[in-house]
């Protein structure tokens, strides 16, 4: 059973991801701001993923992921961004932070289970080149 960071400031979608966490087999953190998941990182080495929204309010998901890639001891961790945000060019940016992956809201939460464990047992690249 591996552990798998929620980070978004809707209750309705961390109970949503929380739930197709747990149907995986894996046990599902809440964080409901950036810097709460931060602080939920920094506390706990053995997460294995982190899947975030974009707007939040204190650190927000593009500064959350930088945050994470400039820090050695979490700068690998598989990230799914999951976001309203649809534009290319956003999009682009995100995944070139350093973002594994991207999956626009309302979620297929079929192709969200796909992402889940192909990232977890690190079947795809993390998409950090």
């Amino acid at each position: 059973m591996l552990k798998v960071l929620i980070c978004d400031d809707d209750l309705i979608t961390r109970k949503l991801l929380s739930r197709t966490v747990e149907s995986l087999g894996h046990t599902a953190i809440n964080a409901s701001s950036g810097k709460k998941a931060w602080d939920i990182l920094m506390d706990n080495s053995d997460i294995s993923l982190l899947i975030t929204d974009i707007a939040m309010p204190d650190l927000d998901g593009r500064e959350l992921i930088k945050t994470i890639r400039g820090n050695e001891s979490v700068a690998k961790l598989p990230i799914i961004i999951v976001s309203g945000v649809v534009g290319y060019n956003e999009i682009r940016e995100i995944l070139e932070l350093g973002a594994s992956r991207f999956m626009p809201k309302p979620l297929d939460l079929s192709e969200l289970k796909k992402y889940i464990e192909a990232l977890i047992v690190g079947k795809e690249s993390l998409g950090l080149a």
